[in-house]
């Protein structure tokens, strides 16, 4: 893979047209194109490639949205001869989700097809929620993948191409700054006297010197913003193709027997941004009735042209089936574009039509974890659906209601919903829509650790599910009562939400199926079966980011920082808690969480304002599983700075609700931070390791943490023992960690027992270390130091030692060191470690 990025006008596509000239005669070049338009194309650069590939692969992609199918074909285009292929996709921030998800397949795959994948991006135009930043992690983690940032030009470079025009090259440079086409538009231009200050007046002057008719042209095709096929051309012309002759001669354009466009989106914008409102929907009427007067035209196309014309009447008409097509591909940020569209014409649909509207835009948002939008339609949903007096229509629509409440962290909301959902089932005689609304109530009572309850309403679920044959409804309802049972201690439990996922993936489920994901990793991280949670981390976020369900998509990667929090690798948790740290509730609170204890750990400011925003959450929803880990780290933060009685204040309340609820993982913790801090508690009698230690056992739960794969808890237990040797031995694994609060307090203790050479902690240069080491490297690394053997330093670090075995050779690579003899002294010149020992 080959990631081709920069600013716009920065040479991207310059770069990919000059492939041809250095790749083999018998390479293959595919490219297509992403498009700036208000709702993307589904598909859109992979439809650019309808005529140069296989029947197979057009027909996939021009014959409805089998995404799997074409998956299936664009491998086996890729792979068949002659070969090898290049495919480039250009414009990728610019792509609709769909096709990011063929992307995303083939990122997976390339490495195996005799097949180059390229990618070119506006790197500035990324934000942190762009959809591109999913598909960008996963491609810098494959192994073979090249970045080629793309630089303006120097002063020298401007000079150089300044030399043949009458321009001052100074004055080009001060104008562009560089940028190649912003140069190229500019001297192109010519005239020293009369240089554009921006490239839209560059490209204008070039505009003065062409007839009438051609400028019409080119404003015409302006407002496109793709390129223009062929049939569309002829449509738009009088003289069709013809007519672009003259701007293809200045520059202007890019003809090709099959479709006409810009030479440079910049063009293209520059064009359209000069145009007059009036003139700029005119054109776009144009445009909208070539593609409305055409079979089997884009509908998110005609949409796009209807609102830039202002036409209405089209966006009502076409806007519906535009996201249909949209969600049917997996486009569900599209999908949900379309319909906001619609629905400003509200006024133009009749009330069941409406509600089903709302209804479709209220699902299209909850997918896309909007759930403000995902509220606000349902709730005009379930009102309409009143005054039409229409029962299962309505019961339906407040079982969404309540889930959305819930999903916007309105836990009083979704119970009322959920109560009324339950009474108009019962009245409407509906057993599917009942077992929905039972199932549903179930789920909360889950959510809130109400087990009773929750397999009360929940098994009655399942024998409606079972009456009336709804998969749907029955792995919905599965998770709910296995998901309560094993929270509550039978370990049968699991077997039904695994039932559930199994139900739920047969019959093509993705919400269930995802929801089903989430609980079965959520209970095995709250039982320290982290291993486990693995086995099922990696296939939830495929699904769900193969279907763009965002929500759940945010929460895996909640769930995989909670993971690799445990683990200690502290910059991966980071890294994905911050995917979660947005505005979509569930994975917001543990996010928030996440990213404060990080900070409270390393001794690091800022955690108090996360963990204060993270217990505004929680205590919005009620559940234990968000007030709970809030708690815990309030309390641990507390703790570390050696304030006993705020650690009261934060966890004793919590303490006493999980006592309530039986909730054995947050009873433990919060009782243990209390046991530090003096305040009595009952006896436990579990066997978490934070029970033991609140029992003095400290030895048993060291052992317990380091089988679970816990470094800093198993360092801290180790710390509780009054031996000397072990504090160390704590000590030593929290320098590596790099815990500088708990190693400071270690430290002290060590002093007040007479432990006279105590080592010191870690030298901060070691954050930025000019190595170039990771976090776990450098872990690596100083307990190398030490001289660790690779069995001891994968036994402190809780890592195997296999994978020790490769951060050794890593470490003496980027160190220089031929021996690990070597080390230590090659990290002091570095100013990695210390210099001596404290006395």
């Amino acid at each position: 893979m080959a990631l081709v990025l920069g600013e716009a006008g920065i040479g991207k596509s310059s770069l990919v047209k000059a492939m041809p000239c250095v790749l083999p005669a018998e390479a293959r070049i595919l490219v297509g194109e992403c498009d700036d338009l208000a709702t993307r194309r589904p598909l859109g650069p992979f439809r650019d490639l309808v005529g140069s590939v296989g029947t197979e692969l057009a027909r996939a992609l021009t014959q409805g949205g089998d995404r799997a199918r074409v998956y299936d074909a664009l491998r086996a285009e890729l792979t068949a001869a002659p070969h090898p292929a290049v495919l480039v996709v250009e414009d990728v921030h610019w792509a609709d989700e769909a096709s990011l998800d063929v992307l995303r397949f083939l990122v997976h795959r390339v490495e195996r097809l005799p097949a180059v994948l390229v990618l070119t991006y506006r790197d500035d135009e990324l934000d942190r929620a762009h959809p591109l930043r999913h598909l960008l992690g996963q491609v810098s983690r494959a192994e073979r993948v090249h970045r080629l940032p793309l630089s303006r030009l120097s002063v020298q470079a401007v000079h150089r191409l300044s030399a043949a025009s009458r321009l001052d090259p100074a004055e080009v440079y001060a104008v562009t700054s560089g940028n190649p086409f912003f140069v190229a538009e500019v001297l192109a231009a010519g005239g020293t006297g009369g240089v554009p200050p921006t490239v839209v007046d560059a490209v204008l002057a070039r505009l003065r010197g062409l007839d009438d008719r051609t400028r019409d042209v080119l404003e015409q095709l302006a407002v496109v913003p793709s390129a223009v096929e062929r049939p569309l051309v002829d449509a738009l012309l009088t003289d069709g193709v013809a007519e672009l002759a003259a701007a293809e001669r200045r520059g202007m354009l890019t003809v090709t027997p099959e479709r006409a466009g810009f030479r440079h989106e910049l063009i293209r914008r520059a064009i359209a941004d000069s145009l007059p409102a009036a003139r700029r929907i005119e054109l776009n009427r144009a445009v909208l009735a070539a593609l409305v007067a055409a079979p089997d035209s884009d509908p998110s196309r005609v949409v796009h042209h209807a609102a830039e014309a202002g036409d209405q009447e089209a966006i009502v008409r076409y806007g519906p089936d535009a996201a249909r097509d949209a969600a049917e591909a997996g486009a569900h940020r599209e999908a949900a574009a379309h319909l906001r569209l619609v629905l400003r014409q509200r006024d133009r649909f009749g009330s069941a039509e409406l509600a089903e509207l709302l209804e479709r835009y209220a699902v299209e948002s909850y997918t896309i974890a909007d759930s403000a939008a995902a509220v606000s339609a349902e709730r005009d949903a379930v009102a309409l659906r009143r005054s039409l007096g229409d029962t299962r229509a309505l019961g339906a629509d407040l079982r969404w209601l309540s889930r959305i409440h819930w999903w916007a962290g309105d836990a009083d909301e979704a119970q009322r919903a959920a109560r009324e959902a339950i009474a108009v089932g019962e009245e409407a005689g509906d057993d599917r829509l009942l077992a929905l609304a039972l199932s549903n109530t179930s789920q909360l009572h889950m959510l809130s650790d109400r087990h009773t309850e929750a397999i009360d309403f929940g098994e009655r679920a399942i024998a409606l599910a079972h009456r009336t044959d709804d998969p749907a409804i029955l792995a919905h309802a599965l998770n709910n009562v296995g998901s309560a049972r094993w929270r509550s201690g039978d370990p049968l439990g699991r077997a039904q939400v695994e039932e559930s996922l199994k139900v739920a993936l047969a019959a093509g489920e993705i919400d269930h199926a995802c929801r089903s994901y989430a609980n079965l990793i959520w209970s095995l991280l709250e039982n320290l079966q982290y291993a486990e949670a693995d086995r099922f981390l990696a296939p939830a976020m495929e699904l769900a980011d193969r279907a763009e369900h965002l929500g759940f998509l945010s929460y895996f990667h909640v769930e995989l920082a909670l993971r690799r929090f445990a683990a200690g690798a502290w910059d991966d948790a980071e890294q994905h808690a911050e995917l979660g740290a947005h505005d979509f509730v569930p994975a917001r609170c543990p996010a928030l969480t996440v990213l404060a204890r990080v900070r409270v750990r390393r001794g690091r400011s800022g955690a108090g304002e996360l963990l204060d925003q993270a217990r505004e959450i929680a205590v919005h929803t009620r559940e234990l599983q968000r007030i709970g880990p809030v708690a815990a780290a309030r309390a641990e933060a507390a703790w570390l700075r050696g304030d006993r009685p705020a650690v009261v204040d934060a966890a004793a309340e919590a303490f006493e609700q999980a006592r309530g609820l039986a909730a054995v993982p947050y009873r433990a913790e919060l009782g243990y931070w209390l046991t530090k801090a003096g305040h009595p508690i009952p006896p436990d009698g579990s066997d978490h390791p934070y029970a033991l230690q609140s029992a003095g056992r400290w030895r048993e739960a060291a052992r317990a943490w380091l089988s679970a794969g816990c470094p800093y808890e198993h360092a801290a237990a180790l710390a509780e023992s009054p031996e000397p040797e072990d504090k160390l031995a704590a000590l030593s694994a929290l320098d590596a960690l790099g815990a500088r609060p708990l190693a400071r307090l270690i430290r002290g203790e060590l002093r007040r027992i007479g432990v006279r050479h105590i080592p010191r902690g870690p030298l901060a240069a070691t954050r930025d270390n000019p190595a170039g080491l990771t976090e776990r490297q450098l872990q690596v690394m100083r307990l190398l130091a030490q001289g660790l053997t690779n069995h001891e330093i994968a036994e402190r670090l809780v890592l195997s030692v296999r994978t020790v075995d490769n951060h050794v050779s890593a470490v003496l690579d980027k160190l220089g060191a031929r021996t690990r003899r070597e080390v230590s002294a090659r990290a002091t010149e570095q100013g990695l470690l210390p210099g001596s020992a404290e006395t």
